[in-house]
């Protein structure tokens, strides 16, 4: 390809000035508190092996796999988000698991009707979060470090005054460039979109804390656009309000939203918090589906964009929540984000032992009416399921009551494992906890109930770990969420302890089905220590060799070298149990790692699915063209999901200015040459206009713009060979392998 042809738009000023940015960042990356740092293995454990990111970007593309695959994956899409740096040449810089561009990785399993009988060809795609900050990046190529400073600079108390201020700078200064004239893009969002992925009332939802969620269209992955609860870019345009952020100078911190918001399964409601750095801190929002309107009390839905959440006293690192169907959990743990500690002297991220934990448990439409709980310090994460105790007390209306909240969620002892995803040492702290609150390094699963009976006062009725394992990345079938759900997914480490996995980089080797149900109630019946005891106190070996065939912990282990990733429940249809159904889980093989640690360029993931009531037997094995890094979480799209999106008007895409058009470029000759003087596309492709209209129009025209036309052609493909029958898609896959080999030469397409 020529190398002009994706020629970026810029000024000379604007080049030189933003080269200086870039200059000043890299010093203040490598040079702290006055001398150089070497690059070693503990600075790089998040980008190297199966965390390195990965450059090439796929279309959906037919996958080899073994066994036999579910009937019930027929027409759905398994995806999963993370983190993938796009500028990623200074390895010596800081790096944290939690930072990247977001990339959404794939696998859709398209259902071929046939005359004998219907096949499923599992095909995989993978895309960048066209985000602002990632076009921004990918069209400024002097850019060598991501634009946003890392979390491990935020967080490393070894990192000085100088460093962090000098990082923030350069951001801003990067922002600031970005809306002069001869940007290719403003950055109006800062924003990666890394975190998860959801589905509401038609649209699929990238999310991430620091801004709005992110539309992307299913299955090819294609970036949309920001949505702020009433409105959504790439939409046909409509009256609306201004949404999360509401108007006023903190309008654009009162948008960004948890990224781990909660569909309510009953009534398809979106439940949202805002965490932000100033007074009241904390914001709540409840957006509806568009075919009801929510009303409790005759007040309308409006109501409940970024409504307040009183009795949270400073800015705090607030991941999760929790959601029933009557009350929401909200948590103020003593682990600050707070740019004012560097006032203080402290990292900007900060954890506090001897402070209080404390849960603000409101009705759901009514968060100005928040009882607070306390109790011993600790981090949480993620939640794994919230929900209500009733009785039916009100005799004259039969209505049920709540008379508690219960909650299931991951409990870490300290904040280690935030300075562990940095490859940081994890700060001693300056105060000396009381002997009868210290416990060891863990992390497992919780259990607490919160009592409404009093009106006086707030107590936490029980409060311990379910199993002593370490567990982490909880999930559960979607449609007993808010439910007393009977069991819980998650990760665990065979470690010895929670604590030597802390101290490496931390990879999962089992995936873990928990009874919740059954040691809830043996809780009940024998309560252990309150906070510190165990209802199951068994290691990972004795639970592999147990032979009780009414277990309540069971676990699939990875077989040696082989190593998982969240798993996400697929119901079967028409199951007998809540758990007759099938786990989803992106393993990769280490012994693919090269003698230093690097993945070979031939390193691939595989796709696992696994039957979720025996805990026992992979039923099929999905074949990927490359390996999947390490990432955070994902979430199962069925065939109606797919089928219900929204309509879209238009996509995000990567700007670039064309050198000079001529009558007929390499490209255009390759073009066709390849497809023999014809356009193969444009005579295949009317069958499917109604599945991409305006992206088919692009293919019957000769248009002189080639790559625009290859792009709206590769998006036309993607829908093409998804909709295909078998027969078909040996035919159009030749001119879709060659539209992305055109793209991933190309500096611009993120590839």
């Amino acid at each position: 390809m020529d190398a002009g042809f994706f020629r970026l738009p810029r000024t000379d000023t604007i080049y030189r000035i933003t080269s200086l940015a870039t200059v000043v960042g890299l010093f203040g990356v490598v040079a702290k508190e006055g001398r150089l740092l070497p690059v070693d293995a503990g600075q790089r454990r998040y980008l190297s092996g199966n965390f390195a990111p990965i450059r090439c970007v796929q279309p959906l593309t037919p996958c080899p796999f073994t066994g036999t695959i579910p009937s019930d994956l027929a027409g759905g899409e398994y995806v999963r988000n993370g983190g993938n740096p796009v500028a990623n040449e200074a390895l010596g810089r800081d790096a944290h698991w939690f930072d990247g561009d977001g990339m959404l990785t794939g696998v859709a399993f398209n259902l071929h009707p046939s005359a004998e009988k219907p096949t499923i060809q599992p095909q995989f795609v993978n895309q960048y979060i066209l985000t602002d900050v990632y076009l921004s990046t990918v069209t400024s190529p002097f850019i060598k470090t991501p634009i946003l400073p890392s979390i491990a600079t935020l967080v490393n108390p070894l990192s000085s005054l100088f460093t962090i201020i000098l990082g923030i700078l350069r951001t801003l200064l990067l922002v600031f460039l970005s809306h002069l004239p001869g940007s290719s893009q403003a950055i109006r969002k800062i924003s990666v979109a890394n975190t998860a992925i959801l589905y509401h009332d038609g649209r699929a939802l990238a999310t991430c804390e620091s801004g709005p969620p992110m539309r992307v269209a299913l299955p090819g992955l294609e970036t949309v656009g920001w949505f702020n609860g009433e409105k959504c870019e790439g939409e046909a345009p409509h009256a609306a309000g201004s949404g999360f952020g509401g108007k006023g100078p903190l309008s654009f911190f009162r948008e960004w939203t948890t990224a781990h918001p909660r569909v309510d399964p009953q009534t398809k409601e979106l439940l949202l918090y805002h965490s932000t750095f100033a007074p009241p801190y904390v914001h709540y929002s409840i957006v509806t589906p568009s075919s009801a309107q929510l009303r409790q009390g005759g007040i309308a839905s409006s109501k409940f964009f970024s409504a307040a959440v009183p009795g949270i006293a400073s800015a705090k690192m607030m991941h999760d929540f929790g959601v029933s169907r009557s009350h929401t959990v909200v948590m103020d743990l003593p682990l600050s984000l707070d740019p004012l500690n560097l006032s203080r002297n402290t990292p900007v991220v900060a954890y506090d032992p001897r402070a209080r934990s404390r849960f603000g448990v409101f009705p759901r439409y009514e968060p100005e009416k928040v009882r607070w709980f306390e109790t011993r310090a600790c981090c949480i994460f993620h939640t794994a399921n919230t929900w209500d105790s009733t009785t039916n007390e009100d005799l004259s209306t039969k209505m049920q009551h709540p008379v508690s909240v219960n909650m299931l969620a991951c409990r870490l002892t300290s904040a280690s494992l935030v300075f562990s995803a940095g490859a940081i040492a994890a700060p001693v702290p300056t105060t000396s906890v009381p002997a009868h609150e210290r416990e060891e390094e863990q992390c497992r699963l919780y259990y607490y109930q919160f009592s409404l009976e009093q009106d006086t006062s707030n107590i936490i009725s029980h409060q311990w770990a379910l199993s002593a394992i370490p567990f982490e990345f909880p999930s559960l079938r979607d449609s007993v969420s808010m439910s007393a759900a009977k069991y819980i997914y998650g990760c665990s480490v065979s470690d010895s302890s929670f604590g030597a996995a802390l101290g490496r980089a931390v990879k999962m080797n089992s995936l873990v089905k928990v009874n919740a149900e059954t040691l809830i109630a043996r809780g009940k019946r024998n309560p252990p220590d309150p906070i510190s005891g165990c209802v199951d106190t068994r290691n990972i070996s004795e639970i592999l060799g147990s032979q009780e065939k009414n277990d309540p912990m069971k676990i699939f282990r990875m077989p040696d070298g082989w190593y998982a990733q969240e798993s996400r429940f697929v119901p079967r249809e028409g199951g007998c149990s809540e758990d007759d159904g099938w786990l989803l889980s992106y393993v990769f093989d280490e012994s693919q790692l090269q003698e230093d640690g690097e993945c070979r360029p031939d390193a691939r993931s595989e796709l696992w699915i696994i039957d979720a009531k025996s805990m026992s037997e992979v039923v099929a094995k999905v074949q990927l063209p490359q390996r999947v890094p390490y990432g955070l979480h994902g979430t199962w799209f069925s065939q109606q999901d797919i089928q219900d999106q929204r309509p879209v008007v238009s996509m995000r895409s990567v700007p670039w200015k064309q050198q000079e058009e001529t009558p007929a470029s390499p490209i255009r000759q390759a073009w066709m040459a390849r497809c023999n003087g014809t356009n193969h596309v444009a005579e295949m492709v009317p069958r499917y206009y109604h599945k991409a209209p305006r992206l088919a129009f692009m293919a019957e025209h000769d248009s002189p713009a080639d790559n625009e036309s290859i792009r709206h052609l590769h998006r036309v493909v993607n829908v093409a060979i998804y909709h295909l029958p078998t027969n078909d898609t040996t035919k159009i896959m030749s001119v879709e392998l060659f539209i992305c080999g055109n793209l991933a030469a190309s500096p611009a397409s993120g590839g």
